[in-house]
């Protein structure tokens, strides 16, 4: 195993070099994320070594970090308008995130991964979708749809669909959202009908994340149309290769025009067994519980957004002039800029908060709702800010912050909308409140 500085030069020099010669060498990378939290499925492995509070990253990831961020600066930032205009996706710069260990970063190392821990890819996240959250969703797209493999799947699927997620740089997608059921998980109409050893799939799912690009698909299905939600339904692994999946067109959405979305529909795709996930009946929370990992991830990802915006308003108000001074000398404009620096500042502590409770075997699911609610409006309030200090620049693509405008708005929606959050918030803390607990 390489020391992580050594690999991180290794990863900075193919990086300043564009990646040019995919070599088999490009992925000696790997063992940089590696040794930051090893042995690590998730977190459960990762208790700190000290109960005091700080807000220090180690060396490791303060390593990992500035290869995402340099990684980011070089291929994503340049490449990132050409994909919004376009809605053309970026197979070429995900390929050199896998290269370079910035793709699949949840797999546990027995099955070829690099084992990070949820905090580790917060900081990955920031950084690339401070670059394009479009190509961020399409990224972190395939920790969602691993996430109830790594939870509740068995060595064997763990070996056949973790492991070739490591051999070359293959999408995934995580097919639950149907047309008429997105929060209501519950009103989910796609069956599975299990007929000798294997399962007839039917069913339509909707606003499918790398949907036209998977490799395979988690599926979450009902097989007891008669229990309630946390029994009625089951999880799968489905081959996109799969006899009866039809892959819909690619929806042209308001923003992160980068990733692929898409409706994918089921007409009996016979699934075996052996590619069910877990117990009959036991998918829901499957489905629910990979959501303590990923929310944390998406509100790393609308702090990026929001960190841009910032960035981008404050650059702009000191070349812009109006009265004889730049405009980040008028009281309005510079309260504006504090309330995006502060918000920033809040979101990120929030979103570490809840991946570091993961990361140390604690339930999180309370401050992965919070984070995901408040950094998503964060990234909504400071983007519309931003665009108001740009004035009619900033309602015009030639400048950054419209896009980001754009893109800021799906965070209040996919992974539980806003409203979804505030409920699992609001419920934790009132049943908490008549137990006593405050």
């Amino acid at each position: 195993m390489f020391a992580p500085s050594v690999l991180l030069r290794v990863a900075r020099q193919a990086t300043a070099a564009g990646l040019a010669a995919a070599s088999p060498t490009s992925r000696s990378v790997l063992p940089l994320a590696s040794s930051i939290r090893a042995s690590r499925l998730f977190a459960s492995d990762a208790a700190s070594s000290s109960s005091d509070v700080g807000f220090n990253l180690t060396a490791e990831q303060k390593e990992l970090q500035e290869l995402a961020r340099s990684f980011t600066a070089r291929e994503i930032i340049p490449k990132a308008a050409h994909h919004d205009v376009t809605g053309e996706y970026p197979t070429e710069i995900l390929k050199k995130m896998w290269e370079v260990g910035l793709l699949n970063t949840h797999i546990p190392q027995a099955y070829g991964g690099l084992g990070l821990g949820v905090l580790d890819c917060a900081l990955i996240s920031e950084e690339v979708a401070y670059g394009c959250s479009g190509i961020q969703t399409a990224a972190e797209a395939n920790g969602l749809a691993q996430a109830p493999v790594i939870i509740g799947g068995n060595d064997a699927q763990k070996k056949k669909y973790l492991g070739r997620m490591t051999e070359e740089p293959l999408m995934c997608a995580y097919c639950v959202t149907e047309p008429i059921a997105g929060s209501d998980v519950a009103g989910i109409g796609t069956r599975a009908v299990k007929k000798g050893n294997s399962w007839s799939i039917t069913g339509n799912k909707m606003w499918i994340t790398n949907g036209g690009k998977a490799n395979w698909y988690f599926v979450l299905a009902k097989t007891d149309p008669a229990a309630n939600a946390g029994k009625a339904f089951t999880g799968f692994i489905v081959d996109a290769s799969s006899p009866g999946i039809t892959v819909g067109k690619k929806e042209l959405n308001m923003g992160q025009r980068a990733s692929d979305t898409r409706g994918i529909s089921f007409e009996d795709v016979e699934v075996p067994d052996e590619n069910r996930l877990g117990d009959v009946g036991k998918g829901f929370s499957l489905a629910m519980g990979a959501f303590d990992t990923t929310r944390p991830l998406v509100a790393a990802a609308a702090v990026g957004v929001a960190r841009r915006a910032l960035e981008e308003a404050l650059k702009y108000s000191l070349e812009r002039k109006t009265m004889g001074k730049p405009i980040s000398e008028h009281q309005i404009i510079a309260f504006m800029l504090a309330d995006m620096a502060s918000g920033v500042e809040a979101s990120r502590l929030l979103t570490w908060k809840s991946a570091w409770l993961r990361d140390n075997g604690q339930r999180n699911t309370l401050f992965a709702s919070m984070a995901k609610a408040m950094a998503s409006e964060v990234a909504n309030k400071n983007a519309a800010d931003a665009v108001q200090i740009f004035g009619g620049n900033g309602f015009n693509s030639e400048y950054p912050v419209e896009k980001l405008m754009r893109d800021a708005k799906i965070f209040m929606i996919y992974e539980g909308t806003s409203q979804i959050q505030r409920l699992i918030v609001s419920r934790t803390i009132i049943d908490n409140a008549k137990k006593g607990i405050f």
